[in-house]
C-alpha cells in the first residue's frame, strides 16, 4: 500500500532495489546492506507518524516535523541525527521553507513543502543512486549544499535592491521609500533567523561528533560551512547599508526641511519689506492713485518699494535661499 506523498529511493551494492510496499522499508534498513531515500513531501501528520515509525524515528523528532516552525538546529535522539534547516525564495519578497532531515545509519528521511525540489539539486545530476551508494551523510551534504547555495541568489536580490533603494532615498526621499526602507529591514531580521542558525548546525557537523558523519565527507560539510560564513559577511554588509539608508534618509528630508524653510524665510524677507514701505503710507493714497490725483511722489515710492523688492529677490537667490 503507497503513503501519499511518500517517494522511496534505495541502492544494494551500487544497484537499485525496487520497494513496492512501504512496509518491507523496516527490514531493508535492518538488513544493514540497503541504503534508502525517503522523501515526503507536505505530508499530513498521520503520514509523518506512519514514516517515523517504519525508520524508528523517536516520536519527539517526529512531532517536530510535524508542527514545523523550528528553528535551524541540529541534535542526536535515538542514534538518528535531526537537522532542520531553510530553503530560501524570493520574488517581491524573501519567503523560508522549513526542510526536515532525519539520518540514520542506512537512511535519509527528507520531509518538505512542495515550494522546495530536491531533485533539482545540482549534485544528484550524477543519479541518485550514484549520490546514496556513497552513504546517506554524503546525500543529506547534496541537499544542504544546494539549499545553501540557493542563498546566493536571494542575497545578490537584495542587494541589488539596496542599490535601488539608496538612489531612491537620495532623489526621491517620500514615505514610499521609508516603507521601502523598513521592508527590508524586516526581511534581514528575518534572515538573520536562518543564516546565524544554519551556521551553528554546520559548525556541529563538522566537528566530528556525530559518527553518522563519515571521515570522508566532513570535509564536504565544511565547504558548506565556509560557503555560510561568507553569507553571514554579506548579510552584516547589508545590515550596515540598510542602517546608512535610513540615516541618509533622515538627512535628506532634514535637508529638504531646511531648504523649504530658508525659502519661506526669503519670501517673508521680500513681502515684508514691501509690507513696511506700503504701511507707511496706508491703504488712503489708493482711492487717489487709481483716480489719477496722486502725485508723482507716491509712484515714486511704488516703484521704489517694486525695485527694493527686486533686489531682495536677486540677492537670495544669489545665496541659495530662493
Amino acid at each position: 500500500m503507497a503513503i501519499d506523498g511518500l517517494i522511496v529511493h534505495a541502492v544494494r551494492d551500487g544497484k537499485p532495489v525496487a520497494v513496492d510496499d512501504p512496509a518491507g522499508i523496516a527490514g531493508l534498513i535492518a538488513d544493514g546492506k540497503t541504503r534508502l531515500w525517503l522523501d515526503l513531501t507536505d505530508p499530513e501528520p498521520a503520514v509523518v507518524e506512519q514514516v517515523a515509525a517504519l525508520v524508528g524515528l523517536h516520536p519527539l523528532v517526529a512531532d517536530d516535523i510535524i508542527e514545523r516552525n523550528e528553528r535551524a538546529k541540529v541534535e542526536l535522539i535515538d542514534g538518528i541525527i535531526h537537522v532542520v534547516m531553510y530553503a530560501l525564495t524570493r520574488a517581491t519578497t524573501t519567503e523560508r521553507h522549513e526542510i526536515d532531515f532525519a539520518l540514520g545509519r542506512q537512511f535519509l528521511l527528507s520531509v518538505h513543502p512542495g515550494s522546495w525540489d530536491p531533485s533539482k539539486a545540482h549534485q544528484l545530476k550524477l543519479g541518485i543512486e550514484a549520490i546514496l551508494e556513497r552513504g546517506p551523510d554524503f546525500l543529506l551534504w547534496a541537499l544542504v549544499d544546494s539549499i545553501v547555495d540557493g542563498y546566493f541568489p536571494v542575497f545578490d536580490g537584495l542587494d541589488d535592491e539596496m542599490d535601488g533603494l539608496q538612489d531612491d532615498v537620495v532623489n526621491n526621499a517620500v514615505p514610499a521609500t521609508l516603507e521601502h526602507v523598513f521592508r527590508l529591514k524586516g526581511e534581514l531580521v528575518s534572515l538573520r533567523h536562518v543564516i546565524a542558525p544554519s551556521r551553528e548546525v554546520f559548525s556541529q557537523l563538522t566537528s566530528r561528533e556525530f559518527d553518522l558523519i563519515g571521515e570522508a565527507q566532513v570535509f564536504y560539510f565544511r565547504d558548506v560551512y565556509d560557503h555560510l560564513i561568507r553569507l553571514t559577511d554579506e548579510f552584516d554588509s547589508l545590515r550596515e547599508l540598510a542602517a546608512g539608508t535610513l540615516e541618509v534618509y533622515l538627512s535628506t528630508i532634514n535637508n529638504n526641511l531646511s531648504v523649504i524653510m530658508k525659502r519661506l524665510t526669503g519670501v517673508t524677507v521680500v513681502l515684508a519689506g514691501i509690507a513696511a514701505i506700503g504701511g507707511l503710507f496706508g491703504m488712503s493714497e489708493a482711492g487717489p492713485a487709481l483716480a489719477d490725483k496722486e502725485a508723482a511722489g507716491f509712484w515714486i515710492v511704488v516703484f521704489a518699494s517694486i525695485l527694493l523688492g527686486g533686489i531682495a529677490v536677486a540677492f537670495l537667490r544669489r545665496i541659495d535661499w530662493l
